[in-house]
Protein backbone atom coordinates (compact mmCIF):
# COMPACT_ATOMS: atom_id res chain seq x y z
CA UNK A 1 0.00 0.00 0.00
CA UNK A 2 1.25 3.34 -1.02
CA UNK A 3 -1.43 5.93 -1.22
CA UNK A 4 -1.34 6.54 2.39
CA UNK A 5 2.15 7.32 2.50
CA UNK A 6 1.71 9.78 -0.88
CA UNK A 7 -0.92 11.30 1.43
CA UNK A 8 1.26 11.90 3.91
CA UNK A 9 4.63 13.09 1.92
CA UNK A 10 2.26 15.57 0.72
CA UNK A 11 0.83 16.83 4.15
CA UNK A 12 4.57 16.45 5.20
CA UNK A 13 6.30 18.47 2.65
CA UNK A 14 3.38 21.24 4.02
CA UNK A 15 4.70 20.91 7.03
CA UNK A 16 8.46 21.38 5.72
CA UNK A 17 11.72 20.16 7.25
CA UNK A 18 12.79 17.09 8.71
CA UNK A 19 9.55 16.82 11.41
CA UNK A 20 7.27 17.43 7.96
CA UNK A 21 8.92 14.17 7.00
CA UNK A 22 8.77 12.20 10.06
CA UNK A 23 5.01 13.35 10.63
CA UNK A 24 4.28 12.22 6.76
CA UNK A 25 5.72 8.68 7.61
CA UNK A 26 3.11 8.61 10.55
CA UNK A 27 0.19 9.82 8.55
CA UNK A 28 0.41 7.91 6.05
CA UNK A 29 1.17 4.90 8.07
CA UNK A 30 -1.80 5.60 9.94
CA UNK A 31 -4.03 5.75 6.71
CA UNK A 32 -2.24 2.76 4.90
CA UNK A 33 -3.35 0.54 8.26
CA UNK A 34 -6.69 1.82 7.36
CA UNK A 35 -7.64 4.19 10.41
CA UNK A 36 -9.70 6.93 9.16
CA UNK A 37 -8.16 10.25 8.88
CA UNK A 38 -10.62 11.93 10.52
CA UNK A 39 -11.06 10.64 13.79
CA UNK A 40 -8.13 12.98 14.17
CA UNK A 41 -8.90 16.47 14.56
CA UNK A 42 -6.29 19.03 13.27
CA UNK A 43 -5.20 19.66 17.66
CA UNK A 44 -4.70 16.04 17.32
CA UNK A 45 -2.60 16.24 14.10
CA UNK A 46 -0.38 19.29 15.48
CA UNK A 47 -0.05 17.45 18.87
CA UNK A 48 1.86 14.14 17.46
CA UNK A 49 3.65 17.24 15.30
CA UNK A 50 4.52 18.63 18.49
CA UNK A 51 5.64 15.52 20.45
CA UNK A 52 8.57 15.09 17.20
CA UNK A 53 9.36 18.14 17.90
CA UNK A 54 9.76 18.48 21.50
CA UNK A 55 11.39 14.64 21.94
CA UNK A 56 13.95 15.46 19.47
CA UNK A 57 15.56 18.50 21.11
CA UNK A 58 14.80 17.85 24.39
CA UNK A 59 16.43 14.65 24.18
CA UNK A 60 19.16 15.74 22.38
CA UNK A 61 20.09 18.15 24.98
CA UNK A 62 20.15 15.60 28.06
CA UNK A 63 22.08 13.37 25.56
CA UNK A 64 24.58 15.97 25.36
CA UNK A 65 24.78 17.17 29.27
CA UNK A 66 24.91 13.52 30.23
CA UNK A 67 29.04 14.21 30.52
CA UNK A 68 28.38 17.30 32.52
CA UNK A 69 28.92 20.06 30.45
CA UNK A 70 27.80 20.67 27.02
CA UNK A 71 30.80 21.89 25.09
CA UNK A 72 30.56 24.61 22.41
CA UNK A 73 31.09 21.77 19.49
CA UNK A 74 28.15 19.87 20.69
CA UNK A 75 26.08 23.13 20.44
CA UNK A 76 27.16 24.42 17.05
CA UNK A 77 26.28 20.38 16.14
CA UNK A 78 22.44 21.46 17.16
CA UNK A 79 22.30 24.50 15.32
CA UNK A 80 23.77 23.18 12.00
CA UNK A 81 20.68 20.31 12.31
CA UNK A 82 18.47 22.97 13.55
CA UNK A 83 19.71 24.82 10.10
CA UNK A 84 19.28 21.28 8.10
CA UNK A 85 15.63 20.86 9.26
CA UNK A 86 14.99 24.31 7.71
CA UNK A 87 13.19 25.71 10.85
CA UNK A 88 11.81 29.06 10.80
CA UNK A 89 12.70 31.61 13.78
CA UNK A 90 9.65 30.71 15.95
CA UNK A 91 10.48 26.54 15.44
CA UNK A 92 14.36 27.55 15.97
CA UNK A 93 13.55 29.52 19.02
CA UNK A 94 11.02 26.97 20.32
CA UNK A 95 13.92 24.05 19.61
CA UNK A 96 16.30 25.92 21.92
CA UNK A 97 14.21 26.08 24.65
CA UNK A 98 13.64 22.05 24.29
CA UNK A 99 17.11 21.51 24.37
CA UNK A 100 17.91 23.69 27.75
CA UNK A 101 14.90 21.80 29.20
CA UNK A 102 16.63 18.55 28.23
CA UNK A 103 19.74 20.07 30.06
CA UNK A 104 18.17 19.90 33.42
CA UNK A 105 18.57 17.74 36.21
CA UNK A 106 14.78 17.20 36.41
CA UNK A 107 14.47 16.14 32.35
CA UNK A 108 12.33 13.15 32.46
CA UNK A 109 13.80 11.01 29.80
CA UNK A 110 11.62 7.83 30.31
CA UNK A 111 8.59 10.16 29.91
CA UNK A 112 9.62 11.40 26.74
CA UNK A 113 10.99 8.54 25.28
CA UNK A 114 7.14 6.73 26.29
CA UNK A 115 5.40 10.02 24.68
CA UNK A 116 7.50 9.41 20.98
CA UNK A 117 7.45 5.97 21.00
CA UNK A 118 3.63 5.97 21.49
CA UNK A 119 3.15 8.54 18.70
CA UNK A 120 5.80 6.74 16.31
CA UNK A 121 3.32 3.73 16.13
CA UNK A 122 5.99 1.24 15.47
CA UNK A 123 7.31 3.03 12.67
CA UNK A 124 10.85 1.33 12.42
CA UNK A 125 12.22 4.41 10.01
CA UNK A 126 11.02 7.11 12.22
CA UNK A 127 12.78 5.37 15.25
CA UNK A 128 15.90 4.88 13.44
CA UNK A 129 16.02 8.43 12.08
CA UNK A 130 15.23 9.51 15.38
CA UNK A 131 18.28 7.57 17.00
CA UNK A 132 20.18 8.98 14.23
CA UNK A 133 19.88 12.63 15.16
CA UNK A 134 20.81 12.00 18.71
CA UNK A 135 23.35 10.00 17.88
CA UNK A 136 24.46 12.65 15.33
CA UNK A 137 23.98 15.47 18.05
CA UNK A 138 26.56 13.42 19.95
CA UNK A 139 29.37 12.61 17.57
CA UNK A 140 30.34 16.61 17.76
CA UNK A 141 32.72 15.73 20.27
CA UNK A 142 34.45 13.47 17.79
CA UNK A 143 33.92 10.53 19.22
CA UNK A 144 31.55 9.30 21.55
CA UNK A 145 32.40 8.56 25.14
CA UNK A 146 31.41 6.03 27.58
CA UNK A 147 28.55 7.90 29.20
CA UNK A 148 27.38 9.34 26.26
CA UNK A 149 26.76 5.74 24.46
CA UNK A 150 25.80 4.73 27.63
CA UNK A 151 22.59 7.09 27.69
CA UNK A 152 22.47 6.24 23.65
CA UNK A 153 21.98 2.74 24.30
CA UNK A 154 19.46 3.80 26.91
CA UNK A 155 17.34 5.59 24.32
CA UNK A 156 17.79 2.72 21.63
CA UNK A 157 16.38 -0.16 24.08
CA UNK A 158 13.65 2.71 25.31
CA UNK A 159 12.50 2.87 21.14
CA UNK A 160 12.21 -0.89 21.43
CA UNK A 161 15.37 -1.11 19.32
CA UNK A 162 17.95 -3.57 19.93
CA UNK A 163 21.73 -2.87 20.81
CA UNK A 164 23.11 -4.20 17.79
CA UNK A 165 21.17 -2.03 15.59
CA UNK A 166 22.16 1.16 17.74
CA UNK A 167 26.09 -0.56 16.82
CA UNK A 168 25.09 0.11 13.42
CA UNK A 169 24.00 3.57 13.37
CA UNK A 170 26.43 4.38 15.30
CA UNK A 171 29.32 2.62 12.93
CA UNK A 172 28.24 3.94 10.30
CA UNK A 173 26.96 7.89 11.22
CA UNK A 174 30.77 7.85 13.18
CA UNK A 175 32.81 6.14 9.37
CA UNK A 176 30.43 9.33 7.75
CA UNK A 177 31.43 12.03 10.64
CA UNK A 178 35.20 11.10 10.44
CA UNK A 179 35.55 11.00 6.61
CA UNK A 180 34.31 14.52 6.50
CA UNK A 181 36.41 15.48 9.10
CA UNK A 182 39.77 14.22 6.86
CA UNK A 183 38.22 15.92 3.65
CA UNK A 184 36.29 19.20 4.80
CA UNK A 185 36.37 19.97 1.35
CA UNK A 186 34.54 16.86 -0.10
CA UNK A 187 38.14 14.94 -1.50
CA UNK A 188 37.50 11.59 -1.87
CA UNK A 189 39.04 8.89 0.09
CA UNK A 190 39.47 5.29 -0.24
CA UNK A 191 40.92 4.50 2.76
CA UNK A 192 39.71 0.95 3.90
CA UNK A 193 39.44 1.56 7.25
CA UNK A 194 36.70 4.07 6.68
CA UNK A 195 35.07 2.18 4.19
CA UNK A 196 34.95 -0.80 6.71
CA UNK A 197 33.30 1.78 9.63
CA UNK A 198 30.97 3.23 6.99
CA UNK A 199 29.71 -0.04 6.42
CA UNK A 200 29.53 -1.23 10.03
CA UNK A 201 32.20 -4.05 9.77
CA UNK A 202 36.09 -5.11 10.34
CA UNK A 203 38.11 -6.60 8.44
CA UNK A 204 37.71 -10.10 9.80
CA UNK A 205 34.16 -10.05 8.48
CA UNK A 206 33.53 -12.30 5.24
CA UNK A 207 32.36 -11.40 2.28
CA UNK A 208 29.19 -12.71 2.81
CA UNK A 209 29.03 -10.64 5.79
CA UNK A 210 29.93 -7.56 4.11
CA UNK A 211 27.54 -7.80 1.30
CA UNK A 212 24.89 -8.36 3.67
CA UNK A 213 25.63 -5.54 5.68
CA UNK A 214 25.63 -3.32 2.66
CA UNK A 215 22.68 -4.14 1.66
CA UNK A 216 21.10 -3.76 4.90
CA UNK A 217 22.37 -0.03 4.74
CA UNK A 218 21.21 0.35 1.16
CA UNK A 219 17.65 -0.76 1.98
CA UNK A 220 17.50 1.62 5.06
CA UNK A 221 18.55 4.67 2.92
CA UNK A 222 17.55 3.79 -0.68
CA UNK A 223 15.93 7.29 -2.09
CA UNK A 224 13.13 5.06 -3.68
CA UNK A 225 12.36 3.43 -0.87
CA UNK A 226 12.10 6.41 1.00
CA UNK A 227 10.04 7.97 -1.55
CA UNK A 228 7.34 5.25 -1.47
CA UNK A 229 7.26 6.34 2.22
CA UNK A 230 6.23 9.75 1.67
CA UNK A 231 9.40 11.72 2.75
CA UNK A 232 10.10 15.72 1.34
CA UNK A 233 12.87 16.16 -1.30
CA UNK A 234 14.57 17.42 1.46
CA UNK A 235 15.05 13.50 3.06
CA UNK A 236 15.82 12.34 -0.51
CA UNK A 237 18.67 14.40 -1.07
CA UNK A 238 20.32 13.12 2.31
CA UNK A 239 19.09 9.79 1.59
CA UNK A 240 21.07 10.09 -1.98
CA UNK A 241 24.04 11.49 -0.47
CA UNK A 242 24.32 8.70 2.27
CA UNK A 243 23.62 5.80 -0.10
CA UNK A 244 26.95 7.52 -1.94
CA UNK A 245 28.69 7.15 1.03
CA UNK A 246 27.70 3.53 1.48
CA UNK A 247 28.10 2.41 -2.12
CA UNK A 248 31.66 4.08 -2.22
CA UNK A 249 32.45 2.26 0.35
CA UNK A 250 31.39 -1.26 -0.68
CA UNK A 251 33.40 -0.01 -3.94
CA UNK A 252 36.54 0.37 -2.00
CA UNK A 253 36.35 -2.82 0.09
CA UNK A 254 35.54 -4.76 -3.37
CA UNK A 255 38.26 -3.79 -5.07
CA UNK A 256 40.43 -4.55 -2.19
CA UNK A 257 39.22 -8.02 -1.75
CA UNK A 258 38.14 -8.92 -5.42
CA UNK A 259 34.63 -8.94 -5.26
CA UNK A 260 32.06 -9.77 -8.03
Amino acid sequence: MWVGKLIGGLLGYWLGGLFGALFGVLLGHLIDRGLAVSRFALGDLRRIHEIFFRSTFGIMGHVCKIDGRVSEAEIAAAESIMAQMNLSAEQRRAAIGYFNAGKRADFDLDRALREFRRVSRGQINLLRMFLEIQIQAALADDRIDKAKRGILLYIARGLGLQESEYARLEAFLAGNYQRAQANPRGARSDGLTDAYRTLGVSPSNSDSEVKKAYRRLMNQHHPDKLVARGLPETMVKLAQQRTQEIRAAYDSIKRDRAIK
